[in-house]
């Protein structure tokens, strides 16, 4: 897919960091946008501020990890523009900290969000992409630790939703489809997931808090400051229509982590026991 003005996208967790920066490269590049987010406030805003640009716009408050929201979500969209052409199923939270310590509310808000939110965008969107028999682009936005050894929930749904993308770019190919398929797996980006228990539904409150070790609180800390050190999300945008233009599979935004990655891979080549990346 190489033009985008006039087509339509649909973007999850549009109204801050990577999502926000997507929505407005989309804008940019003249497409009709749809924002969908569960933080209203932030939401509205972020229509505010594209609709000022002269962009069409469509904001849809969204909890992706209740199937009810996207597919309204879906309707709105062909209600309002009649077509999807880029799906962004980009919604995600950073929660938890080892397997076991991790809350039950944890382990369901997250993959609810990080996982379940991918899987309701594809069953959603998919036959409605398909059934347009035109050109289009699915980007899931997974992460770095989708594809090293990690420790914590957030790594589990972000291997998840890689895999969950590979079987993506192989359906399609299969199908010989005008509808193609890429995998997010951005290094640090400067965003608010460190900030994510502001949208943790009601339901899924931890009950009580527990004080973090000191180690837990170390490592909080190092994500934090990478983190605000992180890229931008527009930088992290313009990597993604690259390799949307050029129908490229896997985004990695930061080469520097490509070393991690292979880190992983020999491990499992050479049967050793899993390293870890990151420890000096």
């Amino acid at each position: 897919m190489k033009e985008f003005k006039d087509k339509v996208a649909v973007i999850t967790g549009a109204a801050s960091g990577i999502g926000r920066g997507l929505a407005e490269r989309c804008a940019q590049e003249g497409m009709k946008v749809v924002l969908a987010d569960i933080e209203e406030p932030a939401l509205l805003q972020t229509q505010t501020e594209l609709q000022a640009t002269g962009a069409k716009v469509l904001a849809v408050r969204t909890d992706v990890a209740k199937a009810s929201d996207v597919e309204a979500l879906a309707r709105k969209t062909l209600d309002t523009f009649g077509a999807t052409h880029l799906l962004f199923n980009n919604a995600g939270i950073g929660t938890g900290t080892s397997i076991w310590k991790s809350t039950l509310a944890d382990w369901e808000w997250i993959i609810g969000v990080n996982l379940w939110g991918v899987i309701h965008g594809l069953r959603t969107f998919v036959p409605i992409m398909l059934a347009q028999d035109t050109e289009g682009h699915i980007v899931n936005t997974a992460s770095i630790a989708g594809l090293t050894t990690g420790h914590s929930p957030y790594s589990v749904t972000k291997h998840a939703v890689v895999a969950l993308s590979e079987q993506l770019y192989h359906s399609l190919a299969h199908l010989n489809a005008k509808v193609k398929a890429s995998v997010l797996c951005p290094g640090f980006v400067k965003t608010q997931i460190m900030d994510s228990e502001r949208n943790r539904p009601v339901e899924l409150q931890n009950k009580t808090a527990r004080p973090l070790t000191p180690e837990e609180e170390a490592m909080v800390q190092y994500i934090r400051q990478g983190v605000q050190a992180g890229m931008s999300p527009q930088q992290a945008a313009d990597h993604v229509f690259q390799a949307i233009r050029e129908e490229r599979f896997y985004i990695l935004t930061h080469p520097e982590l490509k070393a991690a990655v292979h880190m992983r891979l020999e491990d499992i080549m050479q049967l050793r026991n899993p390293s870890n990346p990151f420890q000096s």
